[in-house]
């Protein structure tokens, strides 16, 4: 899972940094055109155009690149990616999600593991989702509902393709 989410992340922050550099390009190839294209995104969101201009070349007087990487780009300090920070989050809450269903294969009677595993695993998906929902201040009915359901069905697929290809699941 955190491999996985490295790789993921690590390919989006690829993108950025492209889109960085290509940005810092055209910055020194053509400024009049990157200020007024920036000037051009606050007209858009409602600033009329003489503040507009006097925004646009401020913010490129103080840092260019920083102000189109934020308002054209949608890339700043806090939504760029970090590729080892969602890697260790990632293994951190596997971890945790892991830990209780597992716990589960340890108490449970071995002629009622498989429902008692996969019951208790729908039960803490569940509680994860309220507890998600809460932190995030989501609807917690929603959320909760959202994924067990979704956990349901991959336990449920899981557990065809096992009986299909005739392995114990």
């Amino acid at each position: 899972m955190a491999a996985g989410e490295y790789v993921s992340v690590s390919s989006q922050s690829d993108t950025e940094q492209a889109d960085l550099a290509r940005e810092r390009k055209e910055l020194s190839e053509n400024p009049a055109f990157e200020l007024d294209e920036l000037a051009e995104i606050y007209i858009k969101r409602g600033v009329d155009k003489p503040l507009a201009r006097q925004v646009a070349e401020q913010l490129m007087a103080k840092d260019a690149l920083t102000a189109h990487a934020r308002d054209e780009l949608g890339i700043s300090e806090i939504t760029a990616a970090r590729p080892v920070q969602a890697a260790l989050a990632s293994a951190a809450m596997f971890a945790v999600g892991a830990a209780m269903p597992l716990l589960m294969v340890i108490v449970s009677p071995g002629n009622a593991l498989v429902p008692v595993v996969s019951a208790a695993s729908l039960a803490f998906l569940a509680v994860l989702g309220a507890i998600g929902a809460t932190a995030g201040g989501a609807n917690i009915l929603r959320a909760t509902i959202r994924v067990t359901f979704w956990g349901a069905f991959a336990l449920s697929l899981t557990a065809g393709i096992g009986k299909l290809f005739g392995t114990v699941v």
